[in-house]
């Protein structure tokens, strides 16, 4: 099963669950969500009529917490851990992990010590293993780890919700993406027709060669022809040539010597 699929199935869970539950019963909710191992998008939680009403009660620090977990990262929770709920360690991991999501979004190539900083990791084998076991195990992102460069080459990472003033910006990007798209449609289309017509002119030519050559052939033909029927006149013409046979059958006389 994908991650997608799992996706659907723990966010379909929890609208449930969050559906038919209030107060301090809603905040638990919150926090199993946010700690769940495989759950790591929160928009549609975020939307239930109920978890919503929690703003302004007791109770609304948790869902400054979902919103934090929606779109937030590791950094923003410790510029706000004052206001917020103390995160137990799933919750904690799940934010880092996230946060490698949000880098992702913008830079294929992260380098260590972005990450580190980030994630509040002390050194490379931790950072590694952080990457490894929780990161691209779990199928959120796949890449390379280049120990050289001290880097981490993403080659997919997995969507985040959308953020206030992101879909704007998604929309230009898709946009562009189009635009490029045509682009490139127009210039293989005109590709296409400039080696469609090559070919036509090619056979054009490739025919033309070939009715000279059979019109070589044929007066090369006709001039043999006229050759050897003028050589088939002459010697068909009587005493045309001599009859050696008939010489030489002749007498011959023979000359006495001088006395």
């Amino acid at each position: 099963m994908d991650i997608e699929q799992k996706q659907a199935e723990h966010i379909d869970h929890f609208v449930k669950q969050g559906s038919s539950q209030k107060g301090s019963s809603l905040a638990k909710v919150i926090v199993d969500a946010t700690s769940h191992p495989s759950l790591f998008a929160f928009s549609e939680i975020l939307a239930v009529p109920n978890v919503l009403e929690l703003e302004g009660t007791e109770h609304s620090v948790y869902l400054d917490l979902l919103r934090m977990f929606a779109e937030g990262t590791w950094s923003d929770y410790k510029s706000n851990a004052g206001h917020l709920p103390h995160l137990v360690p799933d919750q904690v991991l799940k934010l880092k992990q996230l946060s490698v999501l949000t880098l992702a979004e913008t830079n294929k190539v992260l380098p260590y010590d972005v990450l580190m900083q980030e994630l509040d990791v002390t050194n490379v084998r931790e950072l590694e293993d952080f990457l490894i076991n929780e990161c691209m195990y779990v199928g959120i992102v796949r890449g390379k780890l280049d120990q050289l460069r001290r880097c981490f080459e993403v080659q997919f990472a997995a969507g985040r919700d959308l953020r206030p003033g992101q879909l704007g910006s998604m929309i230009k990007t898709l946009s562009n993406w189009l635009t490029t798209s045509d682009n490139l449609l127009i210039s293989i289309q005109e590709k296409i027709k400039w080696a469609d017509t090559k070919s036509e002119l090619d056979k054009k030519h490739r025919k033309e060669i070939e009715e000279k050559v059979d019109e070589l052939k044929k007066s090369l033909s006709s001039k043999a022809d006229v050759d050897f029927r003028g050589h088939e006149e002459i010697y068909s013409e009587p005493g045309g040539v001599m009859d050696y046979d008939e010489d030489r059958s002749r007498p011959k006389r023979r000359r006495h010597p001088f006395a």
